[in-house]
């Protein structure tokens, strides 16, 4: 029965490195979610359209289009400390540059998109070196971070509209500036170097082998039916984020705003918490299994968005849509577990890039159709898609014998 069992989800805090990773990673999302909510609301106050608020906030998303194939190979290539330090300097001097009140809006909007495109290489570090310093820890690892990532982001949005009124859009950017630059010192003082897998990727040449490794994790992907399939069911949040990029609009149409609005976008990553909570009481063979109905589950809510629900409805809609959406935890650490090791840093690049650009893409969509129809509207369109597209997926998944591949993963610890 060993791997049976569900694995213990905090066990993942005995590895200090962990420790250190986990707490620089929740100090960025908490600023994030500040500098995402001063955008999107200094936007819409001056604007007052939908689809250039949703826009804004897709800012923070679409970059990843571009940086996740071009950059996300530079976590195998050089040793990812130091891309993980490095990225974290740039974004903190960025950010710093975009508290100013003397900086114009277009200007923040073209240093926002530098801070995300730089996103990419930081996040494939990171997830390339979890593996190797957890262990068979992996997915508790994994899980902690959903659990309190998702935390932060209920506590996060709660208060960012209540501080973006009280003390401004720039201060907050601030804040968020200087949760990078302590990420940075946090990583450089307690992480070991982890070097690239093969040391000849280093000394390349540079020019030349970048495509290469570019296309290295698309291509691994592509010719892996199980990963392909897991990539499938992450990408599926381009629908359900659709609420979250609508949430100042949409609050307008159910006559609410100021802190109801940081509650709305609080709604989902709160349900996300304790689907993954749940999660965790089973075993991993049932969660696997569980993957297809949980990712329907997470779209189908949205559609009834049809009936222009009234807040408390709304809010209800997205918790439940958040509690299905920790599948995703699992999907992702399926997916990295899988990777072939010299490549991870760009299989896990690849996926990402797909799922945040597929993100910020489905806000933009949205918010054109928020324009056109309302936000309620757009809402129910995403969620019925979603649904759609969910349902294929889950067929697929149930094909690929959920258990079989279960039993093939590193006992839980």
């Amino acid at each position: 029965m060993a791997g049976r069992r569900p694995g213990r989800t905090w066990s993942a805090f005995a590895v200090r490195e962990f420790r250190v990773v986990w707490l620089a990673g929740l100090l960025s999302v908490a600023g994030d979610q500040l500098a995402r909510v001063a955008l999107a609301i200094l936007v819409y106050q001056r604007t007052g359209s939908a689809a250039l608020s949703a826009a804004t906030y897709a800012l923070s998303m679409l970059p990843a289009l571009v940086s996740g194939a071009l950059l996300s190979w530079l976590a195998d290539r050089y040793p990812r400390r130091q891309v993980m330090v490095v990225c974290d300097a740039a974004r903190a001097v960025l950010v710093a540059v975009m508290a100013l009140p003397a900086t114009p809006l277009p200007v923040m909007a073209a240093l926002l998109v530098l801070v995300q495109l730089i996103e990419a290489p930081f996040s494939a570090a990171q997830g390339a070196v979890l593996p190797d310093m957890l262990g068979a820890r992996y997915e508790a690892g994994q899980a902690v971070q959903q659990v309190t990532g998702q935390l932060c982001l209920v506590v996060g949005f709660a208060a960012a509209a209540v501080v973006v009124a009280g003390v401004g859009a720039h201060p907050a950017l601030a804040i968020d500036a200087a949760t990078f630059a302590v990420s940075a010192v946090l990583i450089r003082a307690g992480l070991s170097s982890y070097p690239p897998f093969h040391a000849e990727v280093a000394a390349a040449s540079w020019w030349r082998r970048s495509w290469r490794q570019i296309a290295a994790g698309a291509v691994v992907v592509r010719r892996d039916r199980t990963l392909w399939t897991l990539v499938w069911l992450g990408w599926l949040a381009l629908f359900t984020v659709v609420p979250e990029g609508l949430a100042v609009p949409f609050a307008r149409q159910v006559g609410v705003g100021g802190a109801w609005i940081g509650v709305l976008l609080a709604a989902e990553p709160a349900g996300a918490v304790a689907g993954a909570l749940l999660l965790r009481l089973v075993a991993r063979p049932v969660r696997m299994r569980a993957l297809g109905v949980l990712a329907v589950g997470t779209s189908a809510p949205l559609m009834a968005y049809w009936a222009r629900p009234a807040l408390g409805t709304a809010l209800v809609l997205l918790f439940v849509s958040g509690v299905c959406s920790a599948y995703q935890v699992t999907a992702g650490a399926t997916f990295v577990q899988l990777s072939p090791p010299r490549v991870r840093g760009r299989t896990l690049g690849f996926a990402r890039t797909g799922m945040i650009a597929g993100q910020g893409l489905g806000i933009v969509f949205g918010g054109v159709l928020a324009q056109l129809v309302g936000p309620a509207t757009a809402i129910a369109w995403a969620g019925t898609a979603g649904a759609l597209v969910a349902l294929a997926a889950a067929v697929v998944w149930s094909r690929r014998r959920p258990d079989t591949i279960s039993a093939g993963l590193p006992a839980e610890v």
